[in-house]
């Protein structure tokens, strides 16, 4: 009786998107869709062994497993057509679908180890449940992948591995890109492997069930192999494989030979299925198309007046040992904050002792990851999926590429395409920029590459501001992906508001405060930098002051992006000269953004511009050279009098 029912699981999700094909093919689909005919019984086989608090992680193919978890007929159907009233309100469409603690992406790998910090959370927290996260052979051309089984075995967490062997990657057969045995892959990780295929219904739910039990009971992963075939093209109708080859699997399939030994009873379970899809295509089509967010996802803040106070006075606590104290308190106040990254833990305390003690403190709760940025960010991901407030160290900002499919593909869009039903705090900090000789692979100022990605937010300190109260705000706030930028050179600094006579220190009253040096005489330039370059904009301003008697108003923004950009329209509308500092490479930089905003609010008002970057060539080893190559206070103090000369 329990097989016939799920028999009509199988067909149910064959049917619906035998719908959607048709669906697609009348023009009424928006995109693609990824079918799992032939694989279903992958889906209906893991949905039968999970329990409430259990969660999943499906990829591109994922129609079958999220109906035979949820049973959403009327949700998926509106989704793909692009109704408001899909699961994820049209956002996602086929591909990436939430729901009651089901997620879908379409990046091949990257869902691993996001699937993984969802079961770190579950781990973490004791919810009992269990983690699903469903691969392609295809995806095991990933590096992430077994970056992933690494770390799960090594901290024993909760996942289920469902790899559905299909044997196509797309269109290119495993045979020409797969070496060795599928299953070994996992077993060199010391992960529990078992094998299994979809032609033998009975033995999978065995196999999966037994899976299932032994990563509740022991808290490890265990990956299942499961060998099954697509009986139609990758998406839509591109389909270049051997007919021969796909009617002798059509003729094996589990659906094709039940519908033989049990024409009645199959007969009846498609009738049914259609009934209910026939009314599921009727809501839909009846149903109002996706609507745009009433929410800015891209510029929040972006024009927003800023009233100035003078800066407090501060301690002369280093900049490291304040954001080590903020994050004890974070850690002390919020169960739900976690500290993932390499070295971090005690002794070693992390590449600029920021972290020093803390897991000594919260054991279980700082913990080393294996040397992987893709992982401990996709970490951060999965945990802030399931609500807790990640903090994720990448050692050298210059790695940050490494972990940029995590920041793009899965952080900043999964609030939106999720239509808001979830929340991402997962906070990434580094060390940026040079001055310290460490060569061209770690000394790079790249956070232009994250500045406009939708739906994050860009910090950068600087030596004005307590980065203990910048923290705070954030951990006591934080909604969304956020990338704070913690220069090299203000770890030993020590936070002051000194000034040199002449000059009074403000800052403005945003969320994340700007900082204004401002001229007690009227100024005659405005000079924007951020992060570790305030202090070398400052000396040139010092100098230009004492030497030259040319004065000029600072201003400089903690938060990168979204970038209020009144505080530097209101000082440039009164100097109408411009000069944008920065340390990384100019060229659609930083400097291009801000010169480009100024102009567009003052059309015709700035007599002169200028923008001051690093050469377009890698950083040198050597500290003079690298010190005359980046913007310095001598090339800014020179780019300062070419602004305000009058020849």
């Amino acid at each position: 009786m329990m097989l016939e029912k799920l028999y009509s699981k199988a067909i149910l999700i064959r049917a619906v998107e035998e719908c959607l094909l048709q669906l697609f093919s009348q023009g009424k689909l928006f995109g693609t869709v990824h079918t799992c005919i032939g694989q279903e019984w992958t889906g209906v086989a893991v949905a039968e062994h999970l329990q409430d608090a259990d969660l999943i992680f499906s990829n591109h193919r994922c129609h079958g497993h999220f109906l035979a978890r949820t049973d959403n007929v009327d949700g998926l159907i509106a989704e793909v057509m692009g109704k408001k009233t899909g699961v994820c309100g049209g956002r996602g469409g086929s591909q990436h679908l939430c729901w009651r603690g089901f997620f879908s992406n379409g990046v091949q790998g990257g869902i691993m180890p996001v699937a993984a910090g969802l079961s770190l959370a579950q781990k973490l927290t004791g919810t009992g449940g269990i983690t699903v996260v469903f691969i392609g052979d295809g995806t095991l051309g990933e590096g992430v992948v077994y970056e992933t089984m690494n770390i799960a075995s090594k901290w024993g967490l909760p996942l289920f591995i469902v790899l559905e062997n299909n044997l196509y990657a797309q269109s290119t057969h495993q045979r020409q890109n797969l070496a060795g045995d599928i299953c070994d892959r996992a077993k060199a990780f010391g992960i529990s492997t078992r094998h299994s295929s979809t032609w033998e219904p009975e033995r999978l739910l065995a196999e999966v069930g037994e899976g299932i039990a032994t990563v509740r009971q022991e808290g490890k992963p265990v990956f299942l192999r499961v060998d099954t075939y697509r009986l139609m093209a990758h998406s839509k109708g591109d389909d270049d494989r051997d007919v021969k080859e796909v009617e002798a699997y059509r003729a094996k399939d589990p659906l094709t030979k039940f519908s033989q030994d049990h024409s009645a009873a199959a007969a009846r379970m498609l009738a049914a299925a259609k009934e209910r899809i026939q009314a599921a295509v009727a809501l839909a089509e009846q149903a109002p198309l996706a609507e745009e967010s009433d929410r800015c996802f891209a510029a929040q803040g972006a024009w927003q007046p800023v009233s100035w106070t003078p800066a407090p006075t501060n301690g002369s606590e280093r900049v490291v040992v304040l954001i080590r104290e903020a994050l004890h308190r974070a850690l002390e106040n919020d169960r739900r904050v976690t500290l993932v990254g390499e070295d971090i833990e005690s002794p070693y305390g992390g590449a600029f002792k920021v972290t020093k003690g803390l897991s000594d403190d919260f054991p279980g709760r700082v913990r080393n990851t294996s040397i992987s940025e893709a992982l401990l960010v996709g970490l951060g991901n999965g945990m802030a999926l399931a609500d807790m407030r990640p903090v994720c160290e990448i050692m050298f900002g210059d790695f940050l590429t490494l972990g940029a499919d995590q920041w793009l593909n899965h952080a900043s869009k999964f609030r939106y395409m999720y239509n808001e039903q979830i929340r991402v705090p997962v906070i990434l900090r580094t060390p940026m920029g040079g001055r310290r000789g460490y060569g061209p692979t770690h000394s790079q100022s790249i956070e232009k590459h994250f500045l406009g990605v939708p739906d994050t937010l860009v910090l950068a300190l600087n030596h004005r501001l307590n980065p203990g109260e910048i923290y705070d705000r954030l951990f006591a706030s934080i909604e969304q992906p956020t990338l704070v930028i913690e220069n090299k050179l203000l770890y030993t600094l020590r936070v002051t508001n000194e000034m040199p006579p002449g000059f009074v220190l403000e800052h403005g009253d945003d969320r994340f405060p700007t900082v204004r040096v401002r001229p007690e005489s009227a100024p005659e330039a405005t000079i924007v930098c951020y992060g570790g370059m305030l202090k070398e904009v400052e000396e040139a301003v010092v100098q230009a002051f004492d030497e030259h008697e040319v004065i000029c108003e600072i201003v400089c923004p903690s938060q990168l992006w979204p970038l209020n950009v009144w505080p530097i329209v209101e000082s440039a509308a009164n100097t109408r000269r411009l000069l944008v500092v920065e340390e990384g490479l100019g060229f659609a930089g930083f400097g291009a953004e801000v010169i480009a905003q100024v102009q567009e609010r003052l059309p015709g008002a700035l007599q002169r511009v200028r923008r001051l970057a690093s050469p377009d060539h890698p950083i040198p080893s050597c500290a003079p050279l690298e010190r005359k190559l980046l913007p310095n206070a001598d090339t800014i103090l020179q780019a300062v009098l070419e602004l305000t000369s009058h020849g």
